[in-house]
């Protein structure tokens, strides 16, 4: 009879083991997204009138064509040239210059980036790239802050602190203090805002959705942060617009897994502390 025990025992904890696993396996596999990759990737600069009798009815191409001049559609119109793609058969990600996977972003559940060099935003669920698109972020007088922010409250629609004239859209806070978040407003194509991380509507209510907000302890205290955001780099506002070297050099915006991990190294004990902070909460509120 003891035998029989100890084998069921040994059984019990091995199939336990196996199931641990298991699970640990599959919270190391994210889903790797299926993209339609272009057969070459070349730029040229054309001229906006011209590219937009041919085009302007291929959605398609008029994303990536307002993505590669951060800009939105009002704005692009009235360029008088605008970079575009030899080859616009591809995924908008194959355009822009974030990684599509980061394996040491793996163990963090969800993050967003936000690039000044760049002018570009990018979201990872577990190491992989799931949206992209453009941004326009603080000017010269007025700075986007860099470094590590969270998600903390959010409003359909807001007015700015700075001008009460100006209706703010998918508005998503992440410097409660300084009055900081991303929302939809004009992209002239370069970085204008007053400090804020401006984006094209269907890119800030896709983040809207998306990102978790933080949950309050009481009226002074975050219980639990929000999504993680990095907001990283400096963008040189007395040379051209940096989107202009991709026609010399294809690959000069490109962002890499490496320089990933060097961004991210610093905060990453605190991103997972705050993200193991929100998992034990979920876990005590069921």
């Amino acid at each position: 009879m003891k035998k029989l025990i100890i084998l069921f025992t040994i059984m019990a904890v091995s199939f336990s083991c196996k199931q641990n696993e298991s699970a640990e396996a599959t919270k190391k596999a994210p889903v790797r997204k299926v993209r339609k990759e272009p057969k070459a990737i070349s730029y040229t600069l054309e001229n906006t009138k011209q590219w937009l009798e041919t085009n302007a009815q291929d959605n398609s191409k008029m994303r990536i064509a307002l993505a590669l001049n951060r800009t939105d559609k009002a704005n692009f119109t009235q360029m008088d040239s605008v970079v575009v793609a030899g080859d616009m058969s591809g995924d908008i990600e194959f355009y822009l210059p974030f990684p599509h996977h980061v394996s040491s972003l793996e163990s963090i559940d969800k993050i967003i980036y936000f690039s000044y060099p760049t002018q570009t935003f990018a979201a990872y669920e577990n190491g992989e790239l799931i949206y992209t698109g453009p941004t326009n972020m603080g000017r010269k007088k007025d700075p986007t802050p860099t470094g590590l922010f969270f998600t903390n409250w959010k409003a359909e629609e807001t007015t700015s602190t700075f001008n009460d004239e100006w209706d703010l859209r998918w508005n998503f806070n992440v410097e409660n203090k300084l009055g900081v978040g991303w929302h939809q407003y004009s992209l002239p194509g370069y970085p204008a805002s007053h400090s804020c991380l401006r984006l094209q509507e269907t890119d800030a209510r896709y983040l809207y959705d998306w990102a978790d907000q933080w949950v309050l302890a009481d009226q002074e205290n975050v219980k639990v942060k929000g999504t993680p955001v990095i907001v990283f780099g400096s963008y040189d506002f007395d040379a051209a617009k940096p989107w202009l070297q991709l026609i010399k050099n294809p690959k000069a915006l490109e962002i890499t897994e490496n320089e990933m991990d060097e961004i991210t190294k610093p905060f990453l004990s605190d991103i997972l502390k705050e993200q193991e902070t929100r998992k034990s909460t979920k876990i005590a509120e069921k």
